[in-house]
C-alpha cells in the first residue's frame, strides 16, 4: 500500500499569518490535504478537494460566500484529477472514495470520477440534504454531487480503535482503511485512518485546522479559530475529539495526525513520503522554526 499526498484546493484569504502563522504578506495560505491510496482492490481517494466543474463555473457550484472570503484559487492544476493524472493514473482507475465530509471544499470533486463508489457517514448526509441554516445551506453544495451514482453510507460499530469509534470493513476497501466517527465540525464527520507499513496515518480532516492544535499547549491563529467557530455545528462536541486528538497525537507511537488545510503539515509529509534518494534533502530553513513542521508524531 503506497499513500501519494495530494493538494486539491488552494485558498488565500485576506490576513496573512493572522489565517496560517506563516505568511508574510497580506495573503494567507490553506490547502485541501487530499490523499491518493494504492491498493490491491485498486486506488481510493481520501477526499477530493476543488472539482474541474467548480473551476470552469464557481458560481454556479460554489456560495460567493465562500468564494471571496476564502478568496478560492480557480486553478484546475489544484484539482484531484489533475493530481491522480500527474501521477499517471486516470479517473477510472479511482474505484472508492473516502470523505471526511461533505464541505464543498472536500466534495467538489465527486463527480470526476464517475464510476467510484462514495463513503461517508450516514449523519452527513443527512445534514447535507436537510441544508438547515444559513451557513448549511452553503457548505452543502448538491451541485456538486447530484451527478453521483454509488454511495454508501456508514455507521459506527464495531471494533474501536485506540479508543476511537470507528467504521471498519469498508465495502470493497483493505481492512487498513477506516473511519473514525469526529463529530462537532460537521453532525457526520469523520476522521480517516490508514494502517501503512510505517504506522497509522490518521487524516483528521477539519477536526482541527491549525498544526498548533495538536501541541500539548494548543494554539490557533485568530483567522482560523474564527472559521472554525463559524463553521461548526456543535462546539462541545468539536472541541471533545480535539482534546481526544491531541492526546492520541501526544501519547501514542505509531500514529501520524494531521488535518486538511494545513500547508506546512501537507509540506512534512510530502517530504517524509518522498523516494529516499530526495528524503535525505535538508528542511528548509524557513521551516525550521516551525515547531509543529514535522507533522504529529506520537
Amino acid at each position: 500500500m503506497h499513500v501519494h499526498h495530494l493538494n486539491c484546493g488552494c485558498m488565500c484569504p485576506w490576513g496573512g499569518r493572522l489565517w496560517d502563522g506563516a505568511s508574510s504578506g497580506l495573503m494567507g495560505r490553506l490547502i485541501c490535504h487530499c490523499l491518493l491510496v494504492e491498493t490491491n482492490q485498486g486506488l481510493v481517494l481520501i477526499d477530493t478537494g476543488f472539482g474541474t466543474r467548480d473551476v470552469a463555473a464557481p458560481y454556479e457550484r460554489l456560495s460567493p460566500l465562500f468564494v471571496h472570503m476564502n478568496r478560492i484559487q480557480l486553478d484546475w492544476r489544484f484539482t484531484a484529477l489533475a493530481e491522480v493524472e500527474a501521477r499517471g493514473f486516470s479517473a477510472r482507475d479511482i474505484r472508492h472514495i473516502v470523505l471526511t465530509h461533505l464541505d464543498f471544499d472536500h466534495a467538489g470533486g465527486l463527480e470526476d470520477f464517475p464510476e467510484a463508489t462514495i463513503h461517508v457517514m450516514q449523519n452527513e448526509v443527512d445534514a447535507a440534504r436537510s441544508r438547515d441554516g444559513f451557513i448549511a445551506r452553503r457548505r452543502y453544495r448538491p451541485e456538486q454531487w447530484d451527478d453521483v451514482r454509488h454511495w454508501h453510507f456508514h455507521s459506527a460499530g464495531g471494533e474501536r480503535w485506540f479508543g476511537f469509534e470507528a467504521v471498519r470493513d469498508l465495502p470493497g476497501l483493505p481492512p487498513e482503511i477506516l473511519m473514525i466517527p469526529l463529530p462537532g465540525h460537521t453532525a457526520g464527520h469523520a476522521g480517516v485512518a490508514i494502517e501503512t507499513p510505517q504506522g497509522w496515518l490518521l487524516n483528521a480532516g477539519d477536526a482541527y485546522f491549525h498544526r498548533y492544535e495538536m501541541n500539548r499547549h494548543p494554539h490557533c491563529t485568530p483567522g482560523l479559530a474564527a472559521y472554525q467557530r463559524l463553521m461548526e455545528v456543535d462546539r462541545e462536541e468539536r472541541l471533545y475529539n480535539q482534546d481526544r486528538l491531541r492526546e492520541l497525537a501526544n501519547r501514542r507511537r505509531g500514529v501520524r495526525i494531521f488535518c486538511s488545510h494545513d500547508p506546512i503539515e501537507y509540506e512534512a509529509l510530502v517530504q517524509l513520503s518522498a523516494p529516499a534518494r530526495e528524503e535525505s534533502a535538508a528542511v528548509p530553513a524557513s521551516r525550521r522554526h516551525e515547531a509543529g513542521y514535522a507533522a504529529h508524531v506520537s
